[in-house]
């Protein structure tokens, strides 16, 4: 006969919960005297952990490899790849933009623009609205008789360069005005 769950007779989930292992209760029972530190050093003290890389003082690895020439991965533009044959089942023909895209869900996450490419076949005629598009796709495209429009991706001004450093200065000092507020000359 089931009997209803109270407070008096509830339990949990068989196999949730583990016995704590119980450092330092003595020689018997198996984690006594270092409680499972070892011996003495660094790692047995209270608060004693080594970071990340560490080599106990040897020139760490990252440091000894050498660091030489330019990264462009900063600057990279990344497009969401979208092939012709997903356009095919998933769309009527029409017009297809990115906004479209990503309600049919063939484009998630961040993008700096979307870019076709020419994997599968295509029969409808469509009206693309892309950042880019390969050789391959827009052959298919035309020869179905559909068209493509490009659109600018992210365009971002480097960090160095003179308009963002014109931005971020200082205003000059104006001839006959104190440096500090409240200071006379």
């Amino acid at each position: 006969m089931p009997t209803s769950i109270r407070l008096h007779n509830s339990k949990p989930r068989p196999g949730s919960r583990h016995r704590v292992k119980r450092l330092g209760c003595g020689e018997s029972s198996g984690h006594g005297k270092t409680s499972g530190k070892g011996h003495k050093g660094q790692k047995a003290r209270s608060g004693g952990s080594l970071r990340l890389g560490f080599e106990g003082g040897q020139m760490p690895l990252i440091r000894r490899l050498p660091k030489r020439g330019f990264n462009n991965t900063a600057f990279k533009i990344s497009y969401a790849p979208v092939n012709l044959g997903d356009l095919e089942t998933h769309f009527d023909a029409g017009t297809i933009d990115e906004k479209g895209l990503r309600e049919k869900g063939l484009v998630n996450g961040t993008w700096d623009g979307v870019k076709i490419l020419g994997v599968g076949e295509i029969t409808k005629k469509f009206t693309l609205t892309a950042n880019a598009i390969s050789a391959s796709a827009k052959e298919k495209l035309e020869k179905a008789g559909g068209t493509i429009s490009i659109i600018a991706g992210k365009v971002e001004i480097a960090r160095n360069s003179a308009k963002s450093i014109a931005k971020t200065s200082l205003p000059a000092k104006v001839k006959g005005q104190p440096s500090t507020p409240g200071k006379k000359k």
